[in-house]
C-alpha cells in the first residue's frame, strides 16, 4: 500500500525520473502495481488543493487573481488518456500534450503567490473550453472560496468578451493584454480602426487614453507597452482611475508573470509530465500531488528564505557532502 504522503514526498526528493518505476524500485515493499492501482483508484481533485493554501494566502482587496494555461507535454505519448494536439506557448506552437488552466493568487509584486484553483482541459470528457474553465474558476473564487482579491491579471486568449464582461460584472478590475488585430473605436465618428493604426501622441503613451472594443458595453483605457526589444504589449483595464500611467499598468501587468514561475517549477521541480500512466485518472491523481509537492516546497523555501530551487537543490548537497565524508564507492588507487 503507499499513501498519499509517500507520493508527494517522492516527488519532492526524486530528481529528473518521476516515473512510479522508480519509486518502486526505491520504497520498501512497495511494487510498480501497487503504485499504478493507487493512481488509478484515489480520486484527488482541485479542492484538495484549496485546503492546502487556504491557511497560507495573504487575501485582501489589493491582491491579484491571474490565469493563465500550460501544456504538460506528452508529444512521445500515443496512448495516455486527456493527451490532445493543442497550441503551447512554451513552444509557440502545437504540441501533443495535457493543457491546464490555472487560478493563482497572489499577494502582489514581489509578494507570496500560491495556485488556488486548476481546471483539466479536456473537452471530449467535459464538453467545456478554457474560457469555460476561466470563467467557472472566477465565479468560484468568488462565492465559494470568498476571496476578497478585487484584481485579475490574464492574456490575450482569455480576453474574450464574455470574460471580460462577466469580470466586469462581477466587480473586478482587469489588466489583460490584446492581439494586435483587435479593433477599437476612438469616437463613434472615426468608428473600429486596428490597433496598429491608433496615432499615439506622448500623452497617450505616458498615460493611455479611453477606447471602446467591439461588443464590450463599456469603455477600457488602453496603453501601448513598448519592451527594451521592441515587443508592443496592448495593455486594457477598466480601471477608473484616471491617473493611471502606462508604467503603473505595466507594473500591475508584470504580477502575471508570476503564474509563469508556477509552471516551471511545476514541470522542473515535481515531474506533471513525467507520468507515463496511461489513464486519465492516473493522470490527474498525478498532477493534484504535483500540486501538493510544489506546495510543500514552497512553505520550506519560505521557512529557509530560499527559492524552491536552492531548497530542492540542497537534498542533493546534502547527499553529496554525506558521500565526500564517507565515500560508499572508494576511488581505485594502484599501489
Amino acid at each position: 500500500m503507499i499513501t498519499k504522503q509517500q507520493y508527494v514526498e517522492y516527488l519532492i526528493s526524486t530528481v529528473g525520473n518521476f516515473t512510479g518505476t522508480n519509486l518502486a524500485e526505491h520504497l520498501d515493499e512497495v511494487s510498480h502495481d501497487t503504485i499504478t492501482d493507487y493512481l488509478q483508484t484515489e480520486r484527488i481533485t482541485a479542492r484538495a488543493l484549496w485546503e492546502l493554501v487556504e491557511g497560507l494566502i495573504i487575501d485582501s482587496p489589493e491582491s491579484f487573481l491571474i490565469v493563465d494555461d500550460s501544456v504538460q507535454d506528452k508529444r512521445y505519448s500515443r496512448f495516455i488518456e486527456l493527451v490532445k494536439l493543442q497550441y503551447s506557448g512554451a513552444e509557440h506552437g502545437l504540441v501533443r500534450g495535457i493543457g491546464i488552466v490555472n487560478l493563482v493568487h497572489s499577494a502582489g509584486s514581489k509578494q507570496d503567490f500560491y495556485p488556488i484553483d486548476y481546471r483539466i482541459y479536456a473537452p471530449d470528457q467535459d464538453g467545456k473550453s478554457k474560457n469555460d474553465h476561466f470563467m467557472d474558476m472566477v465565479k468560484n473564487a468568488l462565492s465559494d472560496k470568498q476571496i476578497l482579491a478585487k484584481y485579475i491579471l490574464f492574456d490575450a486568449w482569455y480576453a474574450s468578451v464574455a470574460n471580460l464582461k462577466l469580470v466586469h460584472r462581477l466587480g473586478l478590475t482587469f489588466f489583460t493584454t490584446l492581439k494586435s488585430n483587435r479593433m477599437v473605436s476612438l469616437s463613434k465618428e472615426e468608428g473600429y480602426i486596428h490597433l496598429e493604426q491608433i496615432e499615439w501622441t506622448s500623452e497617450r503613451l505616458n498615460n493611455g487614453f479611453m477606447v471602446k472594443l467591439k461588443e464590450v458595453p463599456f469603455k477600457v483605457r488602453l496603453f501601448k507597452v513598448v519592451a527594451t526589444n521592441g515587443d508592443i504589449d496592448w495593455v486594457i483595464t477598466n480601471c477608473p482611475d484616471e491617473t493611471l500611467t502606462t508604467q503603473v499598468a505595466q507594473d500591475v501587468s508584470d504580477v502575471r508573470w508570476q503564474v509563469e514561475e508556477l509552471h516551471r517549477g511545476l514541470k522542473q521541480l515535481t515531474g506533471t509530465e513525467k507520468c507515463q500512466c496511461r489513464k486519465g485518472r492516473s493522470q490527474r491523481n498525478h498532477l493534484a500531488c504535483c500540486y501538493h509537492a510544489w506546495v510543500s516546497l514552497k512553505v520550506k523555501a519560505n521557512a529557509l528564505g530560499k527559492t524552491l530551487y536552492q531548497t530542492k537543490h540542497d537534498l542533493l548537497s546534502d547527499y553529496l557532502r554525506a558521500e565526500l565524508r564517507q565515500p560508499r564507492i572508494q576511488a581505485f588507487m594502484p599501489a
